[in-house]
């Protein structure tokens, strides 16, 4: 799975999880904790942030949006963001990512990454 495709995945596993009201604490923090760090790569892009916010009610409607301003911003990049939307999903779907599933790592400069299922990657570098 690529890295917006995880972070996605992560967004929309916590906030289906919190909405239906079964998620635990830790869940709930991990994705509050995955939204904050996104909204931090939004801070000058008002559009984006509230692009992040109605994909928590809506993520059919809003994952290509987000998808797009996540890549913008560069989240597929940030170790960070990527890190706790691997442990979030660990929490949320754990039978997946004992499959290793979500294992994306990075070290050091990341131009270009493909991981997962049925993946299409364009790469324009200029």
């Amino acid at each position: 799975m690529d890295p917006i495709s995880l972070i996605i995945a992560a967004l929309s596993a916590g906030a289906i999880a919190a909405a239906k009201d079964i998620a635990g604490t830790a869940v709930k923090d991990a994705y509050q904790g995955l939204k904050t760090l996104i909204k931090k790569k939004f801070e000058s892009e008002p559009k984006a942030q509230m692009v992040l916010e109605e994909h928590e009610t809506d993520p059919e409607i809003y994952d290509a949006a987000l998808k797009k301003k996540l890549a913008e911003a560069g989240a597929g990049q940030d170790e960070e963001i990527i890190k706790l939307a691997q442990e979030l999903l660990k929490q949320v779907k754990p039978e997946e990512s004992a499959g290793g599933k979500y294992n994306v790592v990075f070290q050091g400069e990341v131009k270009a990454a493909q991981v997962g299922d049925n993946n299409k990657m364009e790469n324009k570098f200029g």
